[in-house]
């Protein structure tokens, strides 16, 4: 079952990046600009688009990213490494009359002078921008570096007023905006920076599919299936089931994701940190206790039960909060936040209707039970039991 859960998740992962692939395909630009490849970025919601030009190693390349009309856009080539500093960029702004313009720099650091002037590698013809429907989009023809189709490209997006280019965020997508690509086959391949942004990704959904999906089922299966008489003992190996794999899963996510903590050097999400190492607490103690079950008739059975529950009940509400607290550190598609939504909804209305189906059969169980434990029993026309 565990298995099942995340291989759907992957498939939904997979759809998403060929509807990504699709709309990257089906855009269209001013003045009739057409380009033969183009790549749907990992993060800001960016894509590039291109057509390569081999007989003399240039790239016509359009680079789209939607921003708020007071911010900014930039997108370049860094001839040095894979990080953002040392980068060549053009960044796309608006001044306060709504003109856009191009500014051309050089990263020198992480707090750049952004003065306008040539790169480190050939601008064939003066960049230019616009600005429609949320989305800038920034044109220009350049030489590729070394005559070489592989590059380390960079992004970014950040705020700004009356054309002044602001700070942009140092955590999150922000700092993920890297990507080595070959502008002659279209392939990209992860630097270190999206290598961590894919294991983040199977981060999120570890502990999505475990914590969020299968730990609230084997807490509904223990619930609602051991009202049936016909469901026992299955209910309680179904419940095992759930728990256990939701654990494998949950662990091996929520180990993950220390080393990928370790790995960000300055960048500390302290409060989904803390309540992950939380839940796994939690969720090794609904193991452990697994062990120390008295048996139904045990006078110290009542005490485990309430344990039991408020333990498994508090890993459940806890992983709910922290799962969408990852969301909001990773910023996917807005889908992906909308599907766990949904997720929620339809188990939450499932324990609704299962909860109002279990008490009556419960109330009508205790009814019946109260009848034939009358001392007159069951009685037939004549009134004999």
């Amino acid at each position: 079952m565990a298995w099942r859960l995340l291989a759907g998740v992957l498939l939904l992962q997979l759809a998403a990046s060929a509807a990504g692939q699709q709309q990257c395909l089906s855009a269209t630009f001013q003045n009739g600009r057409t380009f033969l490849k183009c790549n749907p970025l990992p993060v800001l919601g960016a894509s590039l688009h291109w057509t390569h030009h081999a007989e003399n190693g240039t790239a016509d390349v359009a680079f789209r990213a939607p921003q708020q009309s007071s911010g900014w856009v930039a997108w370049g080539i860094n001839t040095r490494g894979t990080a953002m500093g040392g980068s060549s960029v053009f960044i796309a702004s608006q001044d306060g009359s709504g003109a856009v313009s191009v500014l051309m720099t050089v990263l020198e650091n992480t707090s750049p002078s952004l003065t306008n002037g040539s790169l480190s590698f050939d601008v064939l013809s003066p960049p230019t921008a616009d600005y429609t429907n949320g989305v800038y989009t920034i044109f220009a023809t350049i030489a590729l570096p070394n005559n070489s189709t592989t590059q380390n490209t960079v992004w970014q997006a950040g705020p700004g007023s009356t054309g002044n280019v602001g700070q942009h965020a140092t955590s999150g997508p922000n700092v993920q905006s890297m990507l080595r690509l070959d502008f002659s086959s279209g392939q990209s391949t992860g630097t270190a920076s999206n290598s961590r942004l894919h294991r983040r990704n199977i981060h999120g959904i570890l502990n999505a599919v475990s914590w969020g999906i299968l730990i609230p089922m084997g807490a509904m299966i223990a619930r609602y299936l051991r009202v049936f008489e016909a469901a026992d003992p299955a209910w309680f190996y179904l419940h095992i089931t759930c728990q256990l794999s939701g654990y494998i899963l949950g662990v091996a996510g929520w180990a993950l994701g220390l080393k990928l903590g370790s790995e960000s050097k300055g960048i500390t999400y302290s409060a989904h940190r803390n309540i992950g190492i939380a839940i796994f607490c939690l969720a090794t103690l609904q193991v452990f206790a697994l062990l120390l079950r008295p048996d139904k008739k045990n006078k110290y059975r009542f005490y485990w039960n309430i344990y039991h529950h408020s333990v498994g009940y508090s890993a459940i509400v806890l992983a709910a909060v922290n799962i969408f607290k990852g969301l909001d550190i990773l910023k996917p598609a807005s889908g992906w936040k909308r599907s766990y939504i949904a997720i929620l909804a339809t188990l939450a209305g499932v324990a609704l209707l299962l909860e109002a189906i279990t008490w009556v059969i419960v109330l009508r169980r205790k009814k019946s039970d109260k009848s034939s434990s009358s001392p007159y029993g069951a009685t037939n026309g004549n009134g004999r039991a």
